[in-house]
């Protein structure tokens, strides 16, 4: 399908009779096997658009790192959480991405009118919130926060890298490419592994 921004920003335009403070949150970084989870929640007033902005997964790295600072000079309130990979292991992936979202939301510091959720629901005690399945390409919002949670996220994997250059860590971001399997039969596994994942021996 071709890409419409307008398409995405038209979805959000449902939720402004709840109010006008309308949150997207989205992470990146289940699937690799070393490295945090990270989280982002952007809070976008109702008469930005920001074209390019879509699913991060779409979008190759030049284009995110052209995005991610348009996103945050535009938005009127951004939260970022890091889950690193101890408490992934403690938690499992599922729990430590709820956990991200919630605390990145939290991070806003108000109390939105409503939190668009990235294929996963959240706790309404909280903050009001609803799941969008396939969030990531249907809401502006969402699509925001998920080019941040993945070009803050990769730069994290990139600084890993320096520490512990055998991995290739600044290319695979630490998913479980045949490099980064290799290297963990070479050298074994590192702080930054997630103990419990498949592919992983301590």
């Amino acid at each position: 399908m071709k890409y419409n921004i307008h398409e995405l920003v038209s979805f959000d335009e449902r939720f402004f009779n709840l109010g006008k403070d309308i949150v997207g949150v989205d992470e990146a970084g289940r699937g690799p096997l070393a490295g945090p989870v990270v989280a982002a929640a952007i809070l976008i007033d109702r008469s930005i658009v920001i074209d390019g902005v879509n699913d991060s997964k779409k979008l190759n790295e030049k284009k995110r790192d052209e995005l991610y600072p348009l996103i945050l000079r535009n938005a009127r309130r951004v939260g970022i959480s890091v889950v690193d990979e101890n408490i992934i292991d403690e938690i499992n992936i599922y729990q430590a991405a709820k956990r991200a979202m919630i605390e990145a939301v939290l991070a806003l510091e108000i109390r939105p009118s409503i939190v668009l959720v990235d294929g996963m629901k959240l706790p309404d005690a909280l903050f009001p919130n609803v799941r969008i399945v396939g969030g990531d390409g249907r809401s502006f919002r969402i699509a925001a926060a998920s080019v941040v949670a993945k070009v803050t996220r990769d730069r994290i994997m990139c600084l890993l890298d320096e520490e512990f250059p055998n991995y290739g860590w600044s290319h695979n971001k630490g998913y479980p490419t045949r490099e980064h399997i290799k290297a963990i039969r070479s050298f074994g596994v590192t702080p930054y592994h997630r103990k419990t994942f498949k592919g992983i021996k301590p």
